[in-house]
């Protein structure tokens, strides 16, 4: 009976899965709030062996550690260990682009010695009025070229995307205006997502990419079921490029804000998670596998993330498809692992599928532990009205519109910044 059930199950999720490739949600996708399951959250302040956190010491040295264990072995993947070689290669130099208003540079990040080897073609963008080296938000793209219609950004490799097409995306004036930079690079110079035609996603691109040059240098030819995904080796690739932030005179390293949208969004978060030298974290519409609580199967859930992308988890996150109250974790522990940085959450009201209310629940569940750092998180009980951002050191937005970043986005984020980099 166990084997007939587990091919039926194997069955329904092929079918999950070409739905989801061809853009179409799975037929028993729910958006209504009364079918949303009973759960209980994993508490953030209890270890797994059952010991309270009494402390920021048990808290920095035992609780966190064994959350990041696990969403690593069970959700994103471990990142085995290998040697990098890094170098930094300036390609581009504009000191008077967007009229004058930045310095574009284009640097090539090497991260093997081979010549041959993946490597990340950062973009940056540093406003030329300002008073010091400057902050900057740092996030994944889908293509240089796609950031503004210069026709001197040189595009991404494995990128087909038109010039200027998420241009919307970047509001490169606003941001350089307010005073800071603009760094991205394209997430397919280290490992693809999609690729082809439509919205079919791809599962072999990782064998184009870092991981599959790793395992094969390790002459290891398949990862195993707790090793990285996408998403994992997308955040490896942000700090990656924060370590060559770090080293330009003209950004400040220190107010390194790392952002995402969607499945970006997911790996804002991880990365942030993961690397304390982000001094800032900003998920936008990042759903299920980010900022919304995988128990509530609202909208997104395990099983059609996994059935749709499998490819950003590790292989192990499948088992939590219809059996997420046995997972470890959820997404209020993934933004507590940020503590005491500040965190900003962002909902749309029409994109149900990012499960707006399973967000807003995540940053509201991880205040705990930020109250035990001396820091004020969310700090309101209930969902607040659309556009009214809400928080201190997690803030929160739901607006209205659908599935997008848009500038009202960025101006909360640009406001939240400013408070917490005390820019102005």
């Amino acid at each position: 009976m166990k084997t007939v059930r587990n091919s039926l199950l194997n069955i329904f999720l092929i079918i999950v899965s070409v739905s989801i490739g061809f853009g179409q949600e799975p037929p028993d996708t729910n958006y209504d709030e009364n079918k949303v399951p009973e759960y209980q959250l994993p508490d953030p302040l209890v270890c797994i062996d059952g010991r309270a956190v009494v402390d920021a010491e048990m808290w920095r040295v035992v609780r966190r550690p064994e959350i990041l264990s696990v969403f690593e072995t069970q959700v994103y993947g471990s990142i085995p260990s290998f040697q990098t070689h890094l170098r930094f290669e300036l390609t581009g130099s504009t000191p008077n682009a967007l009229d004058g208003l930045a310095t574009r540079k284009e640097i090539r990040i090497r991260l093997f010695e081979e010549e041959d080897a993946p490597w990340i073609d950062l973009l940056l963008f540093v406003p030329n009025k300002r008073k010091g080296p400057a902050p900057v938000f740092l996030g994944l793209n889908y293509g240089n070229q796609g950031v503004h219609d210069s026709p001197t950004i040189a595009a991404s490799r494995n990128a087909h995307g038109k010039r200027g097409e998420h241009a919307h995306r970047w509001p490169l004036e606003l941001l350089l205006k307010r005073g800071y930079a603009i760094a991205s690079f394209h997430g397919g110079d280290i490992e693809l997502d999609r690729h082809g035609s439509g919205c079919r996603f791809t599962t072999d691109g990782w064998l184009k990419g870092v991981r599959y040059r790793i395992l094969k240098q390790s002459r290891i030819i398949e990862r195993t079921d707790d090793q990285w995904g996408s998403i994992s080796i997308w955040a490896w690739g942000l700090s990656r490029a924060l370590d060559y932030l770090q080293t330009d005179p003209m950004i400040d390293g220190k107010r390194v804000a790392v952002f995402g949208h969607s499945r970006t969004g997911k790996t804002a978060l991880w990365a942030g998670a993961r690397d304390e030298r982000f001094a800032l974290v900003i998920s936008n519409n990042s759903g299920q596998g980010g900022a919304a609580l995988a128990r509530r199967r609202y909208g997104e859930s395990v099983a059609a993330s996994y059935s749709g992308s499998g490819i950003w988890y590790c292989r192990n996150y499948n088992h939590y498809g219809y059996n997420e109250s046995a997972l470890p974790v959820d997404a209020h522990l993934l933004i507590a692992s940020i503590a005491p940085r500040p965190v900003y959450v962002a909902s749309a009201e029409q994109d149900r599928w990012s499960d707006p209310r399973g967000e807003f629940l995540a940053a509201k569940h991880a205040d705990p532990v930020y109250r035990l750092l001396g820091k004020t998180g969310l700090g309101i009980e209930g969902l607040p009205d659309v556009n009214n951002p809400v928080g201190d050191s997690i803030g929160y937005h739901i607006r209205s519109g659908e599935h997008e970043i848009t500038p009202y986005d960025w101006k909360q984020y640009l406001d939240f910044a400013d408070r917490h980099f005390g820019w102005k």
